[in-house]
């Protein structure tokens, strides 16, 4: 297989919890350093994504999902948590405001980013960015 064609993945369940948010982002940058993948700025959008999935994803005993997969020159970012009633949305905070500004990072640094309803009652909020090939 050609690089064009390789496709590599990793999914994984973590607690909706700041351990589990910070347990996602040390696991996808060891995974990625495993694929010979730089960490910047993937390390970044897993942190704020699984930051959002542990705060406003969260839903006592269900896990949120980190799943990472590299097609071609393309890392795809992908955060699942179980509150698919609340569809996350990239809005400038108040200036003196301490927290909101996660989606605007990742919009920042993705190539492209998403949210994907479903199935019932998840979602899924995703990030793509090029990889040197």
């Amino acid at each position: 297989m050609d690089q064009e064609t390789t496709i590599r993945n990793l999914s994984l369940l973590l607690s909706p919890t700041p351990r589990g948010a910070r347990l996602a982002r040390l696991l996808a940058v060891e995974q990625l350093r495993a694929w010979d993948v730089p960490s910047d700025p993937a390390e970044q959008i897993v942190a704020e994504l699984a930051a959002n999935a542990a705060t406003h994803g969260r839903v006592p005993g269900r896990d949120f999902r980190l799943t990472l997969y590299v097609v071609g020159g393309t890392l795809r970012i992908e955060v699942t948590d179980t509150r698919g009633d609340l569809l996350p949305h990239a809005a400038r905070p108040a200036p003196d405001a301490t927290t909101g500004r996660g989606l605007l990072v990742v919009a920042a640094l993705a190539g492209r980013w998403g949210v994907t309803p479903g199935p019932h009652p998840r979602k899924t909020v995703w990030a793509e960015v090029e990889v040197p090939g």
